[in-house]
């Protein structure tokens, strides 16, 4: 390991806005973010598969009167979104170092209002569908965290992984509200993604990628 992401994992080690297995409330998350974290009753939004916690951030700055909650499994990525947050007293974001996969035994059932997916590894192989952030399995998982009429956000550059998660929205029998578009930047829901671009997003938008773009709610 380099001496950079030593650094970095030291440093989120003792960040408060950051909750990784190293510390004793790891386990003790599940249905006390508002209580024990973040000490308000705000509505909380995740940004699953976070990477350097862009939307985290960007949300919390323009959302005072909520909480967020990046959550990704590479902590030296965290690093970036934490130090970010602290360093502009963002008291209403934080991250959470877990596999997605694991996700329900950190929240509990309707304790999350909004999910935010944003920019996956599109995971082409057939081999690796299941772990396809839009897949079946991990679907279950969102419905199961939101609250009645909670919405999952979901942007993308990857045609492919835009259209296998429309094939499995399209198969189940619990969407309403589903909305979506091939070409945010020309399309009339623009102002839904609040002008917030991951590192990812700008790189491919400057290649001349068209983002896709959906939202949705899950029929309770």
């Amino acid at each position: 390991m380099s001496r950079q992401k030593t650094r970095r994992f030291e440093e989120t080690f003792k960040a408060r806005n950051v909750i990784e297995e190293t510390k004793p409330h790891y386990h003790q998350m599940k249905g006390n973010w508002n209580r024990d974290f973040f000490g308000n009753d705000a509505p909380i939004t995740l940004e699953i598969g976070c990477g350097k916690g862009e939307y985290s951030v960007g949300l919390a700055r323009i959302n005072a009167d909520k909480n967020f909650v990046g959550v990704d499994i590479k902590g030296d990525r965290l690093w970036k979104g934490s130090k970010q947050a602290m360093e502009e007293k963002l008291n209403n974001v934080g991250f959470l170092r877990a596999q997605v996969e694991h996700i329900d035994g950190f929240f509990e059932p309707n304790e999350v209002e909004c999910i935010w997916i944003t920019f996956p590894d599109p995971r082409p192989r057939d081999r690796d569908i299941k772990r396809r952030l839009t897949s079946p399995r991990f679907m279950e998982h969102y419905k199961n965290l939101l609250k009645p009429g909670g919405v999952v956000y979901f942007k993308t550059d990857s045609t492919s992984l835009f259209e296998y998660t429309l094939e499995v929205l399209a198969e189940r029998e619990d969407i309403q509200d589903l909305v979506y578009t091939f070409n945010l930047y020309e399309s009339e829901y623009m102002d839904e993604h609040h002008g917030i671009k991951t590192k990812f997003e700008q790189k491919f938008h400057d290649l001349g990628e068209d983002i896709k773009y959906l939202k949705f709610r899950f029929v309770q």
